[in-house]
């Protein structure tokens, strides 16, 4: 006996074929879609079944709804921090399981932290330093959320600093993983006090322009991390 075959609801199928022509550059940024009348017609579904589809690109942030007589739905322009979002629910569900633990996330970030962090050096802008120096902390006045979120922040500017937006797009739901909570309790009493310093290190190197510093800085910080979060103490 044959199992019959369930086709997807008319807005998803809709929805795919859009997004299919966006992904592939047959729609550009920036270019209208047809209006909801046209897509009606040519696909041959409802007014509302055509709506769902374009909620759905949405939020999705490949497309952008505007009202009045200019209005319609456009195609996004590209957005790495908005586009990070799609990739966030996957990485958090991957690093919270058995199969993926802290030296895993230690070789990703490695494999794109260091060359980063010369990228940045060379191509960092006067908005991109302000941006890491208000993601630093202090270790002697500040709680360990704060040191957190700091230490995210300063990284997901680091990669912003590249000026390279895929680096962007992979970093920032890398760097807002969440360490497991046993691990962050468990720290030597100095482990933060190290890692503010290797900040401050390579916010200056990457001020002086200094490639071949910053990535040395950057192979050091997460040689610390590694050793210290691999000890049996936890530290």
């Amino acid at each position: 006996m044959t199992g019959s075959v369930v086709r997807p609801p008319a807005y998803q199928q809709l929805a795919d074929d859009l997004r299919a022509d966006i992904t592939s550059g047959r729609l550009q940024p920036g270019e209208r879609l047809p209006p909801e009348p046209e897509l009606c017609v040519k696909i041959g579904v409802s007014r509302s079944t055509v709506r769902e589809a374009l909620r759905l690109l949405a939020s999705q942030h490949l497309i952008v709804t505007t009202r009045g007589v200019t209005g319609g739905s456009f195609v996004a322009h590209p957005d790495a921090g908005q586009l990070a979002e799609g990739l966030s629910t996957g990485f958090t569900l991957l690093t919270h399981s058995a199969g993926v633990g802290m030296a895993d996330l230690l070789e990703l970030r490695r494999a794109l932290e260091v060359p980063a962090a010369g990228l940045a050096a060379v191509r960092r802008t006067e908005s991109h330093l302000a941006e890491l120096r208000g993601a630093l902390f202090d270790p002697l006045i500040d709680d360990l959320d704060t040191m957190l979120a700091a230490h995210s922040a300063f990284h997901r500017a680091l990669v912003k600093a590249t000026g390279n937006p895929l680096f962007e797009l992979v970093g920032r739901p890398l760097y807002q993983a969440s360490y497991g909570e046993e691990l962050v309790r468990d720290l030597p009493a100095d482990y933060w006090h190290q890692i503010d310093a290797d900040h401050r290190q390579l916010l200056a190197e990457l001020a002086a322009q200094d490639a071949s510093a910053a990535t040395g800085t950057a192979v050091r910080h997460l040689d610390y991390i590694a050793l210290t979060t691999s000890t049996p103490s936890g530290g």
